[in-house]
């Protein structure tokens, strides 16, 4: 009897966070096909705002800018990220913890230091505020991200494969791609894929170091929130919520498949 009870607790215990979590995204899923522009009053089943988002060029123009920021500085950030964790390998240990140390700072700092520090810094040099100043923040808050992902899998490579491709007559360039780049590559893409989402997902840094012309979607959102949030707005989150969730699944599912196959 006591176990059913544990039994059930622990299962009504999951159920409420996973409630907790979901219930704020449930909300705004069913606003997104509420007729009424008031959050307050129920006026029906409707897909007006939906048509009305892809109609309204302010919130294009700033997913377009959002996209094209988090996919630029996660790019940039992994590719300076790789070849930073490359010459930390060859460092010896004293440097190399140092340098690991200082990479550590960024992720500590919080992100008003981090963003407030940019913008003084952009103004300081005579840098006018734009989307390059914005961008240079991303990559350089995104790049220890990528290093942490991308060391652990540089650490476990056995460098005396390499040395021996080298000895035999190939090239650096041809061992790197050929030895090392497939062992440290789930790195890579991890690192990649948390940068974009740090990028995504960023406000504070952004809204430090951009003209006023400039506005991604949670800048978009925080000038709104004084006048009211569109109706469009929980439209085109319920629509990255459903990608994030479809890709996840598919990703998930693959090898769920090749397991049943082997």
């Amino acid at each position: 009897m006591l176990k059913k009870i544990i039994n059930f607790l622990e299962k009504f215990y999951m159920v409420l966070i996973f409630l907790l979590l979901y219930a704020p995204i449930i909300t705004l899923i069913v606003l997104s096909f509420n007729k009424s522009r008031t959050r307050a009053k129920w006026g029906g089943f409707s897909l007006k705002w939906y048509i009305s988002l892809f109609e309204d060029e302010a919130i294009l123009n700033a997913l377009y800018t959002t996209l094209i920021l988090a996919l630029l500085s996660a790019l940039i950030a992994t590719i300076l990220g790789t070849m930073a964790c490359l010459g930390l390998r060859m460092m010896k240990k004293w440097s190399r913890n140092t340098v690991m140390s200082i990479t550590n700072i960024p992720m500590l700092n919080s992100d008003i230091v981090t963003g407030i520090s940019f913008m003084l810094l952009f103004i300081g040099i005579g840098m006018k505020l734009s989307f390059k100043t914005v961008l240079i923040a991303h990559i350089t808050f995104n790049l220890p991200y990528v290093i942490l992902s991308i060391m652990p899998k540089l650490r476990q490579i056995n460098m005396n494969t390499y040395e021996a491709a080298l000895d035999l007559g190939a090239s650096p360039s041809f061992a790197f791609r050929k030895i090392i780049l497939p062992d440290i590559m789930p790195g890579i893409l991890s690192g990649f894929l948390l940068a974009f989402t740090m990028s995504l997902d960023d406000f504070v840094i952004t809204h430090f170091t951009k003209s006023p012309g400039i506005d991604t979607l949670s800048t978009k959102i925080y000038t709104e929130v004084r006048k009211g949030i569109k109706p469009e707005m929980y439209a085109l989150s319920t629509i990255m919520f459903v990608t994030v969730l479809v890709l996840l699944l598919i990703i998930n599912l693959k090898p769920a498949k090749k397991d049943k196959k082997a």
